[in-house]
């Protein structure tokens, strides 16, 4: 092994970065782009899959400029990326139209049919994941029932990381991760024909590559691709699990010693426990969130997702930032941010109950329901901005223990990172409703750091995940925010109450749905008087 340096590339939903790492975990570079995906009126959500390969190689390109003698000192490139969704190529290696996101919407209908003939109750059984209109499965399935003539044309069904390795190495593969949590069986980490018959795709089991794993195997990148990043021929590649598994890693789920969960509260929110042994997992009768193989032997992550984490607080920030533009006044939104971060603290607690479902898409953990739609409870003249804000910080604590909840008793101490957990005042809203001390992760890069440290497992950097975590985890773990006592039985009953009212408006939200849809013709902006 030669090289001193590893790359790590996240190609995230919103944007596409390439981070490189020294043998201590420490981020020496980084370059990234936006990423770019278009909405369509149907539900769809849709990728460029030829610009996000171009994104991709022209950041690792700029590193490379950057770092004159980067790519002789790189021991090894890591790809992981976002998760779900349905990227079709055909036997040139071409994409087949564009790529479906994770936030495409158009199978809802179709898992709702899931829903009722038992379907997604039989499917969770196997693969541990409870169905959503994010998963390949279901778009699969949508596809050959609405678009027969797309799927003739494919020869493979990729997820966006899959995609970048074969532009990277040329090899047709996915990863175990994202294999088995959509087409296979938690407890073997590999496909599960009958599964694949349940959901009715038997005839395009061709479409689903080889898993492998990046721990133990890579592929040499190819001449074309090393001439595009300007990286040397031949560097080993590695297919890293799926982003929410590689952020799962590089920011602190996984502790030899402690008992230990995490919390993400970035655009979506992703709360994880650790389960060290998979055969004695009981996934349940209820069918939501996701178990998920971890990089190492044995161990496997319990998941639960919600569609929505800061695009909440974004939601606020553009109702304030409206306000000031009304008055002819131009909002900084971080100056802004921080102004209202800063009187949350001497806000009053509870002063409404908010439910952050915010997407358009609706709500998929700890429950599936693409009505579902964000509400406040309990207005007053009294809530002003501070309160509002408040109550979003408090809402998203209560879907976290919501989310908890429902993987099981929550762990000792819970690791949190995303954007939200920059805040000194949502940490402790988030820490009193869970009842459990937090570890913020330091981490800046934790899914790009997450796949760099397969990557050097497999490389042999490290003899094994313990000594690679001890070395690039440990040190980015912050200090502990305790529960405020005072607030903690506060919490504790409004929880209750934030929940009997998300069972109490289901049907509400059905019944909205169904209004907004019969009245859409005469949903037209008010024109003003003449």
């Amino acid at each position: 092994m030669q090289g001193d340096l590893i790359i790590g590339i996240d190609a995230g939903t919103s944007v596409i970065k390439a981070v490189v790492f020294d043998l201590m975990g420490r981020e020496i570079a980084m370059a990234a782009r936006a990423n770019c995906y278009e909405s369509r009126e149907d539900g769809g959500v849709e990728q460029d899959m030829g610009r996000t390969w171009k994104d991709t190689a022209a950041v690792l390109a700029e590193l490379t400029e950057r770092m004159p003698d980067l790519a002789a000192r790189t021991i090894t490139v890591a790809v992981t990326g976002q998760g779900d969704g349905t990227w079709l190529i055909d036997a040139e290696g071409q994409p087949v139209g564009k790529g479906w996101l994770w936030l495409d919407s158009r199978a809802a209908g179709l898992v709702e049919g899931w829903v009722g003939d038992g379907t997604r109750d039989r499917a969770f059984q196997i693969t541990g994941c409870g169905v959503t209109p994010c998963n390949s499965s279901s778009q699969l399935a949508w596809m050959q029932r609405y678009q027969p003539d797309v799927l003739r044309q494919a020869v493979t069904a990729f997820h966006p990381k899959d995609w970048l390795y074969l532009k990277l190495t040329g090899i047709v593969a996915t990863d175990v991760s994202e294999a088995t949590f959509t087409f296979g069986d938690f407890r073997t980490s590999s496909y599960s024909q009958p599964l694949i018959e349940l959901f009715g795709l038997g005839p395009l089991r061709h479409l689903l590559p080889d898993p492998i794993d990046g721990t133990r195997t890579s592929n040499p990148i190819t001449a074309e691709a090393a001439r595009l990043t300007g990286l040397r021929a031949g560097t080993p590649i590695t297919l890293a699990y799926v982003d929410i598994v590689c952020t799962a890693l590089g920011g602190g789920l996984y502790d030899e010693l402690g008992d230990v969960g995490m919390t993400v509260v970035g655009s979506t929110g992703m709360h994880m426990q650790l389960v060290k042994n998979v055969q004695g997992i009981d996934p349940g009768s209820t069918p939501s969130g996701y178990i998920i193989p971890f990089p190492i032997q044995g161990h496997v992550a319990r998941l639960q997702t919600n569609m929505s984490g800061t695009l909440n607080i974004d939601w606020v920030l553009r109702l304030a930032t409206d306000a000031l533009t009304f008055s002819g006044v131009t909002a900084d939104r971080n100056r802004l941010l921080g102004l209202l971060d800063a009187s949350v603290a001497a806000s009053r607690p509870a002063s409404a109950i908010y439910h952050p479902y915010i997407h358009a898409a609706g709500e998929r953990g700890p429950f599936l329901d693409s009505r579902a739609r964000a509400m406040l409870t309990g207005l007053t003249m009294e809530v002003g901005l501070p309160e509002l804000l408040r109550s979003v910080y408090e809402g998203l604590a209560f879907a976290s223990r919501d989310c908890h909840a429902a993987i099981g008793p929550l762990p000792a101490e819970i690791r949190v990172a995303g954007g939200a957990s920059r805040s000194r005042a949502f940490k402790t809203i988030l820490a009193s409703v869970l009842e459990r001390p937090l570890r913020e992760s330091t981490r800046g890069e934790a899914g790009a750091a997450g796949a760099a440290m397969m990557a050097a497992v497999g490389q042999g950097v490290f003899p094994d995940m313990a000594a690679a975590a001890r070395i690039w985890v440990t040190p980015c773990l912050g200090g502990r925010v305790e529960p405020d006592p005072e607030l903690v039985p506060c919490y504790r009953q409004f929880f209750e109450l934030y929940r009997e009212t998300r069972l109490a408006a289901a049907p509400l939200w059905h019944r909205l749905a169904a209004a907004r849809e019969a009245a859409a013709p005469a949903n037209q902006p008010l024109r003003a008087a003449v």
